[in-house]
């Protein structure tokens, strides 16, 4: 191994050819982060020479790059392949070839030639038109790289076919940047002044360690201990790195491995963020943590991913890189539709797909590894009605706790202990373990609550406020299906069921109920409040009602009111049914009624074993208190001073700010909660936890983030003010 602190002049004189294996990951810098700054450091240079062309100028230092010398037959091109470092020497050579093109423009002939040499090869050493380029990316950015690099100037960027791609995009960022400062002189001779301070600042004053390895190093080895420099690498592209370094070793058709078997987790859907937590990763390095969970019965965080994929597949794999790929690939097919099913809106939907869409509807993702084992296309297949048995008991498991607002701290621990438990026993009595395991457990923060539990707790739960509006949809949607007779197994009235996730969520007894709602008897605004928020005052509606109906009495004398809307424009089975007993009034006394009957409904789609008793020995809940911004803030789940932003209508160009003390300044005036500082804003009365969002692209809300902090925190909890509307 040699290192050596090198320019770019050293580094890409002589002819030779830096090639990135296919295995490495796509070309990721941007302008903000790479680009930007290093053209104001070659700029800086520059300027230093112009103002003091006789001195001796430090170097810039851009960091190391690791090479690994290629046996090649004497005569041909010499080859390296480059084992990190990629995201530099790629942009280094759009920089330069850029450069070359501006210096051109201005007619500085002699400088653009001596950078013309650092990017192109000699014809008479190149065999195919891809040979000319000193540096060659990795397999995906290949056709982006050869259509700008061999581009003739002036390059017409927009007429390229990858005019989108990030190489493409930063060579015309280099090279509109240094055509304004060439020419901020104003005169050619100054021009021509600039353009020599720059090609030997480019050439000559960036400085790199070089790391250059023997054929027979290990390159793996380096490459781990320097992967942390420029973006962060994944853990999936540690673990692709690490698959076909040792396919190479094996002696792999690699580019064919790569395509049946890889390629495919370097598109959108894989390369996609998920949030596991507060920290978001890519699709794919998800998947393969929860596929070595699946593997291994092991917790597993996200900083011991690759490490404990490269002991797996050293020591307790025993079978060839190869074969472990192909099964990573099966694999991630299961995983792929296990996703696609829980995104599912409409049509026909198996036992799994309901699983899918139940459990993504609760954020569940640390279920996935048991998934994944249940169906492992490399074991057995587990009989259907064990599988479905399986399912049953998680589903109702994850469904009881979250009604009873049990903690979900340890959910990590208790899935991969159910795979381990799985991988002892017999598969064909795969649901019968998962059945025995949950109705043994007594801790806080695994047992399975028992029918009295979940009775207790539905009687007094603000549902509304308490859950996500996903999580309360999916409740009443599974109640609609029951009622149209899917349980058992058996299929429902028209086999089909009810659309998912896109139906109104609407309060029978109004939010706004004082107008024509008033107290009955003893009963307290407090209480009314808390009331009209649990489950019995909550259905689902194919349209929304407008704000106008939805607030008026339930069976006026005109005939106007909500009951015959309900009557006349709603099918719902779950609406049928409270029409039935509804009659001619709905009271606070018809609430409390209703909510017993769904909760029937809720345990007979979720039980429990017959005589099962919870037990769980849970300490008492924490008081009852509102959740406010300040809390979110020393959550670490909203910095002070971000920003909030607004999507309702003609607001939606406003943005508001987060202060260090939990209030909100609109305006440079300050609001104590969010519904005070949308009220100010809108001119009437608003729920601010709708109101915000907490990114431009207004797919987040601020309800959703608090909605966050109270199911981490397992505690019973509330937002601070009250809703002023249904905001679905």
């Amino acid at each position: 191994m040699e290192t050596q602190v090198r320019t770019p002049q050293s580094i890409f004189m002589q002819p030779q050819r830096l090639i990135v294996p296919l295995f490495q990951r796509p070309y990721v810098w941007s302008r903000e982060t790479q680009w930007a700054p290093l053209w104001d450091d070659v700029r800086r240079l520059a300027e230093r020479i112009l103002s003091h062309p006789g001195m001796k100028h430090p170097p810039h230092f851009m960091g190391a790059i690791v090479l690994q010398q290629v046996q090649a037959p004497t005569g041909s091109l010499q080859e390296r392949t480059v084992i990190d470092g990629q995201q530099r020497l790629t942009t280094l050579q759009v920089l330069l070839d850029a450069l070359h093109a501006e210096l051109l423009g201005v007619e500085a002939i002699q400088p653009a030639k001596r950078l013309e040499a650092l990017v192109t090869n000699d014809a008479a050493f190149c065999e195919h038109p891809e040979d000319r380029h000193k540096v060659w990316p990795t397999n995906r950015d290949r056709p982006a790289f050869h259509a700008v690099m061999a581009a003739s100037p002036p390059i017409a960027y927009d007429q390229l076919p990858q005019r989108g791609e990030r190489l493409v995009q930063a060579h015309r960022y280099f090279a509109e940047a240094a055509r304004e400062w060439l020419r901020a002189g104003g005169s050619p001779e100054d021009a021509l002044q600039r353009a020599n301070a720059l090609e030997k600042a480019v050439r000559e004053l960036l400085q790199l360690v070089v790391i250059d390895l023997a054929p027979d190093e290990n390159a793996q080895e380096i490459f781990e201990t320097l992967n942390a420099r420029g973006s962060q690498l994944t853990a999936a592209d540690l673990i692709k790195n690490f698959i076909f370094q040792r396919l190479v070793g094996e002696g792999v058709a690699v580019e064919s491995a790569y395509e049946k078997y890889w390629r495919e987790f370097e598109t959108a859907f894989w390369e996609a963020e998920v949030s596991a937590g507060r920290i978001r990763y890519t699709r794919s390095s998800m998947f393969l943590t929860h596929w070595l969970v699946a593997r291994t019965g092991e917790e597993i965080v996200a900083r011991e991913v690759f490490a404990r994929f490269k002991q797996y597949a050293a020591h307790e794999a025993q079978r060839p890189m190869l074969q472990l790929l192909q099964e990573i690939h099966r694999a991630a097919a299961v995983y792929r539709r296990f996703i696609e099913d829980s995104q599912a809106r409409s049509g026909p939907l198996d036992r799994r797909g309901l699983f899918a869409y139940r459990v993504g509807t609760m954020e569940s993702e640390v279920m996935k590894p048991l998934v994944l084992h249940l169906l492992d296309p490399e074991l057995p297949p587990i009989p259907e009605a064990q599988l479905h048995k399986a399912f049953d008991v998680v589903e109702s498991w994850l469904v009881r706790r979250m009604l009873v607002r049990a903690t979900t701290k340890s959910y990590t621990q208790v899935v991969a202990e159910l795979v381990a438990l799985l991988a002892r026993g017999p598969r064909e009595k795969a649901g019968e373990l998962l059945e025995q395991f949950f109705r043994s457990q007594r801790g806080a923060s695994r047992y399975w609550p028992d029918d009295g539990e979940v009775t207790e707790s539905l009687a007094v739960l603000p549902a509304y406020r308490r859950l996500s509006r996903a999580r309360v949809r999916m409740v009443l949607e599974a109640i609609e299906d029951h009622l149209r007779g899917w349980h058992g197994g058996a299929q429902g009235m028209g086999g089909e069921r009810v659309a998912r996730g896109v139906l109104a969520i609407e309060h029978v007894l109004p939010c706004k109920w004082q107008l024509h709602w008033p107290l009955e008897g003893d009963t307290t605004e407090g209480e009314r409040e808390r009331l009209i928020h649990t489950i019995g005052n909550l259905t689902l509606l194919t349209s929304r009602l407008n704000s106008s109906v939805s607030n008026r009495p339930w069976a006026p004398a005109d005939g106007e009111g909500k009951r015959a809307v309900l009557e006349s424009n709603d099918v719902l089975m779950l609406n049928r049914r409270l029409l039935q007993t509804a009659s001619s009034v709905w009271t606070d006394a018809s609430i409390r009624e209703r909510t017993k009957m769904l909760t029937t409904l809720i345990l007979q789609i979720w039980p429990v074993p017959a005589g099962h008793r919870s037990d769980s020995g849970v300490e008492p809940s924490l008081a009852t208190r509102s959740v406010d911004i300040l809390d979110l803030i020393s959550a670490a789940l909203l910095e002070p001073g971000a920003t909030l932003y607004l999507r309702r209508g003609r607001y939606e160009n406003r943005s508001v700010t987060v202060l260090q003390d939990g209030q909100i300044d609109v305006d440079g005036k300050t609001y104590q909660t969010p519904s005070g500082a949308a009220s100010a804003i809108a001119g009437t009365a608003c729920n601010g936890w709708h109101f915000f969002t907490v990114d431009p692209e207004r797919k987040r809300s601020l309800r959703d983030l608090a909605a966050e902090y109270i199911e981490k925190l397992g505690a019973d909890l509330e937002l601070d003010d009250a809703d002023e509307d249904d905001a679905e």
